[in-house]
């Protein structure tokens, strides 16, 4: 079953990395860690396999691939993970 996440989403852009942050939580050492897509990383909590923040690695080429398709606000689930 999907859980909706009710927390507020801090966003935060990495230049140098060229990294999008989205995170319900601040990082910890514990937090498992799991590519979901191509250069998508979901970052978790072990115990509970919800996902607390994504990373979106290589974001200003995906972003300037968007075009004028990028509309605000952006509604976002995050699920559980499998198993």
């Amino acid at each position: 079953m999907a859980t909706v996440m009710a927390e507020t989403l801090k966003l935060s852009y990495d230049a140098e990395g060229d990294i999008l942050y989205l995170e319900s939580v601040q990082p910890y050492a514990e937090q498992g860690s799991t590519e979901i897509g191509d250069g998508i990383v979901a970052r978790f909590n072990p115990q509970r396999r919800a996902i607390e923040s994504l990373e979106i690695l290589g974001f200003s080429r995906r972003f300037a691939a968007l075009g004028d398709r990028l509309t605000l606000p952006v509604h976002i689930e995050m699920r559980e993970l499998p198993g």
